[in-house]
């Protein structure tokens, strides 16, 4: 039994050394020699020691911050311009294999793609059409990402900032829109008035009775409203001055 001991302590020490476990969300690159003989996992799976090595990959999605981008508009409009990209690798052997560093070649990728982008539009497109943006900056990354395995999921511009001019002309620009449109509203408003008196006088000159009755609730009105005392004319009294006679 001792002499078998060495042999039972080397087969466990194998196992030890060769048994790997990975999670769900992970995948190994494995390593034959110096060549690749495919992706193992998730699960336990075995490693040949010495000549199998072996390379962890997160399927999960990434969170990728672009730092702050000078871009000059194709208004030449100079603004800061950051993103947040969110993205996967779908096939860890083109991760590991085809770039040296896909984190680091995405964020590059990323912040000319940004610059490229946001420098081809004008400044209204950028503050008003984010979301084409977004999309066109998400194609183009995962058309340039494809071949290292890489699936770009979605691309979200977060700040874009203004000169400080900039944003002082842009507030004139919305106060005078504002004044303007308070000014046509105002004018409409005068337009209506204007064209329901003109309705009720013409009521008013087709209907003696009505009209006398128009003059009653004025001197209703103003009686009610005054203290000093309001003697009625007669109606008929002003009838001549009304039809234009002497």
């Amino acid at each position: 039994m001792l002499a078998y001991l060495p042999i039972i302590v080397a087969v466990i020490a194998f196992f030890i050394v060769s048994i790997k476990i990975l999670n769900e969300y992970e995948r190994a690159v494995v390593f034959r020699l110096g060549r690749v003989i495919g992706a193992k996992g998730p699960g336990l799976f075995i490693l040949i020691p010495i000549i199998d090595s072996m390379v962890r990959v997160s399927k999960r999605v990434l969170t990728l911050d672009v730092p702050n981008q000078d871009v000059i508009t194709m208004d030449n409009v100079s603004v800061e311009v950051n993103a947040v990209v969110y993205f996967r690798v779908v096939d860890p052997v083109k991760a590991i294999i085809e770039v040296e560093d896909y984190l680091f070649a995405t964020s590059q990728l990323a912040q000319t793609t940004l610059r490229s982008v946001c420098g081809s539009a004008e400044l209204d497109e950028l503050l008003s059409q984010r979301e084409e943006i977004n999309e066109k900056i998400q194609q183009l990354l995962d058309e340039q990402t494809d071949p290292w395995g890489i699936k770009v999921q979605a691309v979200e511009l977060k700040h874009i900032d203004l000169p400080a001019e900039m944003q002082r002309a842009m507030a004139k620009q919305a106060e005078a829109e504002r004044e303007r449109r308070a000014k046509v509203i105002n004018a409409e408003g005068e337009q209506q008035a204007a064209t329901k008196l003109k309705e009720a006088a013409i009521i008013l000159a087709e209907s003696p009775a009505a009209l006398q009755l128009r003059y009653l609730q004025t001197m209703r009105e103003m009686a009610s409203g005054s203290t000093s005392t309001v003697i009625p004319i007669p109606f008929d009294l002003l009838k001549p001055f009304m039809d234009g006679k002497k």
